[in-house]
């Protein structure tokens, strides 16, 4: 099991409104394609304006795979291009359990 961590910095005033276009719009569609959310979050403390969600899949190649059909999908790179100007950053970690991880 892999864990892909993305971090979306948005700039400032911009987060609320992604979040209100994000659900209604994108949402069905990432789960659609990309398949386990294993959590959407924002910050709270710390670095603010940032969105950060994690999917998980059982390896590289079908995060490839589902990712490959994700961005072949026209509804994914119309709401692409809504949203890209509201990001000042993004940052993505693919996390792997250590064996004593309650999650495997």
């Amino acid at each position: 099991m892999i864990f892909d961590h993305r971090t979306y910095t948005f700039h400032a005033g911009q987060l609320g409104k992604f979040l209100k276009l994000y659900e209604p719009e994108a949402l069905h569609i990432q789960i659609s394609h990309l398949g386990n959310l294993v959590g959407y979050f924002t910050s709270d403390i710390g670095p603010l304006n940032q969105a950060i969600h994690i999917w998980s899949y059982t390896s590289m190649q079908e995060r490839e795979e589902r990712r490959e059909r994700l961005w072949a999908d026209p509804r994914w790179l119309e709401f692409a291009e809504i949203v890209y100007p509201m990001i000042v950053a993004q940052e993505n970690k693919i996390l792997k359990p250590a064996n004593f991880s309650p999650i495997r």
